[in-house]
């Protein structure tokens, strides 16, 4: 049937791939934006440097002291998440009673002085970082080859966005979260330590993203604007889904970058837009969001 449409199935599967990939990465930043936003109410344009930041770890982990791939996917977000913690505690504590807009304006500057920081250090051309050996070669599926790295990029990421979910949605801490988010004095009336539990929150979801960092430092070249590239496509899917909708994020996350994948076989041109306009069409019929609650 592609073949009649003048379209090598080859090719098809191949941006179908491409869209999982890219899916998968738009899905944990987007995680991490709906974590953070859900309970702090803050707009953490900070997510593309630290994402950004999560790659730049594992490289210097490796480059720097041996550490390898393995290891860095365990240690980067852990790292990642107390510069967060201690982001969260210096500056954004002072403005949970604010209007959103010192928050976003305060982690756009965040993010400017992270990323010029390691500009400055490092220059701006990419820095590679190799596969891990066990994750080598690819399967040949007959209709296409799957590399076995990009395979687990997409396996990694579904188990994390689904383990994230149920941790929010089935358990006791979760429930002690979204209490915090509905009524944080009530719930420290019950003897939870909310400030800790936002702070945790805050450093969890910058876990997030430097874990997505670690996940594509061996497929996108390591580089100081690799987040600022994608942090707007991001926020995008996040408004898509609802903001602090956790499963929003999850299904928006995968599905829209399937569609931009798809987009890129039928409609060249529009790739680059195609989620921007899906995101004024929403917009327009449902403000709140697929996924989000109209207040």
């Amino acid at each position: 049937m592609f073949e009649l449409l003048g379209i090598p199935p080859q090719a098809l599967f191949g941006q179908l791939l491409l869209g999982l990939i890219n899916g998968s990465f738009y899905a944990i930043l987007s995680l991490g934006l709906a974590v953070i936003f859900g309970l702090l109410n803050i707009i953490n344009f900070t997510h593309g440097a630290q994402y950004m930041m999560g790659a730049f770890i594992a490289w210097i982990l490796l480059n720097w002291l041996g550490i390898g791939y393995w290891w860095a996917l365990i240690l980067a977000p852990v790292i990642a998440g107390v510069t967060g913690v201690i982001i969260e505690r210096l500056f954004l504590a002072r403005l949970y009673q604010l209007d959103h807009l010192y928050g976003l304006l305060l982690t756009f500057g965040i993010a400017l002085i992270i990323e010029g920081l390691f500009r400055n250090e490092f220059g701006s051309s990419g820095l590679p970082y190799q596969i891990p050996d066990a994750l080598r070669g690819g399967q040949n599926l007959g209709f296409m080859f799957l590399p076995n790295y990009r395979a687990w990029v997409v396996v990694a990421s579904l188990v994390v966005c689904l383990a994230t979910w149920f941790v929010i949605e089935k358990t006791r801490l979760g429930a002690y979260l979204r209490a915090a988010t509905e009524n944080p004095t009530l719930t420290q009336a019950f003897g939870v330590n909310v400030p800790l539990l936002i702070t945790v929150t805050y450093g969890f979801g910058v876990g997030l993203a430097a874990f997505a960092g670690v996940l594509a430092a061996p497929i996108y070249s390591v580089n100081p604007t690799m987040g600022s590239n994608l942090i707007i496509v991001v926020f995008a899917v996040v408004v898509i889904g609802g903001m602090g909708s956790i499963m929003g994020a999850i299904v928006t996350g995968f599905g829209l970058g399937i569609i931009e994948g798809l987009t890129k076989v039928f409609y060249p041109e529009a790739s680059a837009t195609v989620i921007f306009i899906i995101m004024a069409i929403v917009l327009l019929v449902k403000p709140a969001g697929l996924f989000g609650r109209t207040v």
